[in-house]
């Protein structure tokens, strides 16, 4: 049985291994973080293609951000299908955070085009 002492010091050593650089990100953290990033590129690419082509309504930037997070999926799956337990981990990974970030920076950037465009 642990005491809280030997608790205490193996915590310690864990945070020395951190500091230390010993310990690297642990893959999921890695991938989600990254889908994050790449949701705000995502919405990026699809309002810069929405200013460019008018037509291209919702729906199709719905679906340029679905197939850009398939092909993240691939792009990952070498990497990390090794690394994780189980491999559908790499595809579900991130993948709320990665929508809610498309869409959010999606409506703000286009939003602001709006607005600059009305000013000019």
């Amino acid at each position: 049985m642990q005491t809280a002492k030997s608790t205490v010091k193996k915590q310690a050593q864990g945070t020395m291994k951190d500091r230390q650089g010993e310990a690297s990100m642990k893959p999921l953290t890695l991938i989600y973080w990254s889908r994050v990033a790449l949701g705000v590129i995502a919405a990026l690419i699809c309002v810069s293609l929405n200013i460019l082509i008018p037509e291209m309504g919702f729906f199709t930037g719905v679906s340029l951000s679905m197939l850009f997070y398939i092909l993240t999926y691939y792009i990952y799956k070498p990497y990390f299908i090794t690394k994780v337990e189980k491999p559908t981990k790499v595809f579900t990974t991130g993948i709320g955070a990665y929508f809610i970030t498309w869409i959010v920076t999606w409506i703000l950037f286009y939003t602001v085009w709006l607005w600059y465009a009305n000013l000019a």
